[in-house]
C-alpha cells in the first residue's frame, strides 16, 4: 500500500528533503564509502538506502538518523529543534511576558 505522504507534502519540504539526500549522497561519497556499505551499515536494504539519498518521506526517522550516525554527524539530529536555537519560540516567550509585575498582598496576623 501506497502511503500519501508525499503528495500531502508542501513544496518548499519536498525540496528541503531533496537537498538533505544529495547533501548525504556526497557526505558518503567524500567518506568513499559504498551504497552497499552505507546499506550494510545502516542495517537496511540498498533500495531503502537509495531512497535516503532521494530524500523520501516515506523512509523512517530512525534510518535517517542511523545515516546521521554513520556518517558522523549524530550531535546535528539533537541539535535541530534545540530550543536554545528557536528565535521564533524565544520571541513567542518575550511577547507572553507581563508587562508589570505586582507583588502579592499578604495576609496580615490578626
Amino acid at each position: 500500500m501506497r502511503t500519501a505522504v508525499p503528495d500531502l507534502l508542501p513544496a518548499k519540504v519536498k525540496r528541503t528533503l531533496a537537498k538533505l539526500g544529495a547533501d548525504i549522497a556526497l557526505a558518503r561519497r567524500k567518506r568513499s564509502l559504498t551504497t552497499v556499505m552505507m546499506a550494510e551499515r545502516l542495517g537496511v536494504a540498498k533500495s531503502t538506502y537509495l531512497k535516503v539519498e532521494k530524500g523520501d518521506p516515506s523512509v523512517g526517522m530512525g534510518t535517517y538518523a542511523m545515516t546521521f550516525f554513520v556518517l558522523g554527524f549524530d550531535q546535528a539530529l539533537g541539535e535541530i529543534v534545540d530550543p536554545k536555537r528557536d528565535d521564533q519560540g524565544l520571541l513567542l516567550d518575550a511577547e507572553r511576558l507581563p508587562q508589570r509585575v505586582r507583588a502579592r498582598r499578604t495576609l496580615r496576623a490578626l
